[in-house]
């Protein structure tokens, strides 16, 4: 008889990433428990998709930390509980380090309370700042440009501290662009308010705005827009359980990209947008944004050695056609919020 699949608490389950990677510790036969707070998480899609348990709290709640970890066999956790929009971390810093490095050391410390020294982290690109290589690799020196870039690096050298400390083990992703939808429609992307590129331009196609902004047009590019590394966010999900099965088998720290190591500009998003919907998707040229980077592409190759993570939907075409797939079903005529 197989041995039961440990118990695995996943912060920030009930949210866009986390969701997807619930799904895939469930296809994996793992027991999963979501702690959300919902400020950005779905409830409904817990409920009626995930269909595990669902504690709604906070990360930087000690008390009910101690007691789900006290109640649950929990062996590790995945930790995507943060705070993400830029622009707002620049105008609130204080919110977005109090819940994502105060939270996250919160977490930690209930941890090693309860002896469990697994971590799976969800860490960003955006620690690199202005590349001066491409494709960006892991030892790429760290520039963060915004309290939310410095709130993730913070938290990534807490858990250097942490494992030298306390022999907690962690891995670390730093994601390039997450998007796409689990293919069959189940889950998404469904931020309020959106930022993202394609569900934008998803959201145009189905009139739920009138238009998107390309910000900038005459970077040094091809067609003088941005170039971003777009991944599938059931890849990314993939590569998240890769990397628990890595530090469930003994293995040490270690921080990975998780990236196509290709560039979409946001023309050829916008264009690739218009083709997989049939609809016209109008776009506004705008001034640039301060503090976007004409190229920011990562190196997967550590990934796809050490984990042998290999992303099953590479091309953006892809990407979009199953965003379109889940926008339609969550936001489509008979479906609106």
């Amino acid at each position: 008889m197989a041995q039961a699949k440990p118990t695995i608490l996943v912060t920030g389950g009930a949210g866009y990433i986390g969701s997807h990677a619930v799904l895939a510790l469930k296809q994996a036969d793992y027991e999963v428990i979501i702690l959300d707070n919902l400020s950005y998480g779905h409830q409904d899609l817990v409920e009626n998709v995930l269909k595990v348990p669902l504690i709604v709290g906070d990360i930087g709640d000690r008390l009910l930390l101690d007691q789900i970890f006290q109640t649950y066999p929990i062996a590790a956790v995945m930790h995507f509980a943060a705070f993400i929009a830029v622009g707002e971390s620049v105008q609130k810093p204080g919110m977005y380090y109090s819940n994502n490095v105060h939270g996250t050391l919160t977490l930690l410390e209930a941890m090693l309370a309860a002896n469990v020294n697994q971590l799976v982290f969800s860490s960003t690109c955006a620690i690199y700042g202005e590349p001066q290589t491409l494709p960006i690799p892991e030892d790429h020196p760290q520039n963060p440009m915004s309290p939310y870039a410095a709130s993730k690096a913070m938290v990534e050298r807490i858990l250097t501290d942490f494992d030298r400390a306390y022999g907690l083990k962690s891995v670390r992703f730093r994601y390039f662009n997450a998007a796409g939808a689990e293919p069959g429609g189940l889950l998404g992307e469904d931020h309020h308010p959106e930022t993202h590129l394609i569900p934008l331009a998803l959201h145009t196609a189905l009139g739920k705005r009138e238009s998107l902004s390309i910000f900038g047009t005459d970077y040094n590019t091809e067609d003088g827009t941005c170039l971003r590394d777009y991944i599938h966010v059931v890849d990314l999900a993939a590569a998240h359980v890769l990397g628990l099965e890595y530090l469930l088998n003994g293995g040490e720290s270690e921080v990975f990209n998780l990236g196509n190591g290709n560039g979409f500009s946001v023309r050829q998003v916008i264009e690739t947008a218009r083709q997989v919907t049939g609809c016209e998707i109008k776009a506004i040229e705008c001034d640039r944004r301060p503090g976007d980077t004409p190229i920011l592409v990562g190196s997967s190759d550590k990934a796809r050695t050490l984990l042998n993570w290999n992303p099953l939907y590479p091309d953006v075409e892809t990407i979009i056609r199953h965003a379109w797939q889940w926008h339609q079903s969550r936001h489509g005529i008979g479906n609106q919020e």
